[in-house]
């Protein structure tokens, strides 16, 4: 058994510029990718009251070259427009595969109540298609979203998701023939630890996979109030067993300034840089972005 540990070394706030009205939005779920020496973003803009848009948010890319400082653009890539997303577009991860963006994302219906996972696809981020269904929810498994997704050694792709259950947030795990399935269900991958900072609520994270037989994923974990922390589990290379789990978490929030305030750090990317280093980016509290410098041990 290999010794395995991370710890953060620096955590830096993004600093985004963005036009009037997102520019005073909260900005949530950076998801950010290194392309050609430039790193880009997708991100959702939330409105401070829903009486401002009338949904929970939009999808809006950004860019810049430092991977701290993004200037994202006003008109948002996805908008709530069909009866799957007509509440809200939210949660983007990205995928490039046979020369099309893929990102998938969490449709909230009318209600504002429910969601799925969607996804859309195009040869450009600013020429997408909304395609329908990625994995859909169930009566068992409600609110489908987050999506971390990777090829298998077959060629098939492995998708991580969270749903809902009987007032919980878990994370499951489906293999498909293609990028939207048809899928079938895995056991669960990992489960809440009974008396610890993730006893009740999982949620997907990024998955860091520079060591392909044992690839990790920087998860998120909460208590049953959502007080949300980001870990780490280390799976074998099939991601069918768990080979190592953190103790403590990674990233702790800083305490709330009053207890209205939520508690939360929630990961949603992360770049390689080499075999030790890696940029987690994370949202705090629903409205600031951050990226933490991680070291492998």
């Amino acid at each position: 058994m290999r010794f395995l540990d991370f710890n953060v070394e620096e955590i830096t706030a993004l600093k985004i510029e963005a036009d009037k009205p997102i520019a005073d939005r909260d900005f949530l779920s950076p998801y950010v990718w290194k392309d050609q020496d430039k790193y880009r973003m997708l991100v959702r803009s939330a409105p401070q009251t829903l009486s401002e848009t009338g949904n929970t948010g939009t999808i809006h890319y950004g860019e810049r070259d430092d991977g701290v400082s993004f200037r994202v653009h006003y008109t948002p890539i996805i908008a709530p427009s069909t009866d799957l997303d007509i509440g809200g577009c939210e949660d983007p991860t990205v995928l490039f595969w046979n020369g099309e963006f893929v990102v998938y994302y969490t449709g909230v219906d009318k209600s504002r109540a429910a969601g799925q996972m969607l996804y859309a696809s195009g040869a450009a981020l600013d020429t997408l298609t909304k395609r329908g269904v990625a994995y859909a929810s169930t009566k068992t498994e409600g609110n489908t979203k987050e999506a971390t997704v990777a090829r298998t050694a077959d060629g098939r792709w492995r998708l991580f998701y969270e749903y809902a259950r009987q007032d919980a947030s878990l994370i499951g795990l489906a293999l498909g023939d293609g990028i939207a399935g048809p899928w079938s269900e895995q056991p669960s991958p990992f489960s809440p630890r009974e008396h610890d900072w993730d006893n009740w609520h999982l949620s997907t994270g990024p998955l860091l996979t520079t060591d392909p037989d044992m690839p990790v994923m920087f998860y998120n974990g909460a208590t049953r109030d959502a007080r949300w922390r980001i870990g780490w589990v280390a799976f074998d290379r099939d991601c069918t067993r768990v080979v190592d789990r953190c103790v403590e978490p990674l990233v702790v929030p800083p305490p709330p300034k009053c207890r209205a305030d939520t508690d939360i750090a929630f990961a949603a990317s992360v770049i390689a840089c080499d075999a030790e280093i890696s940029h987690l980016y994370f949202s705090r509290a629903d409205q600031l972005l951050f990226r933490a410098i991680v070291r492998r041990s």
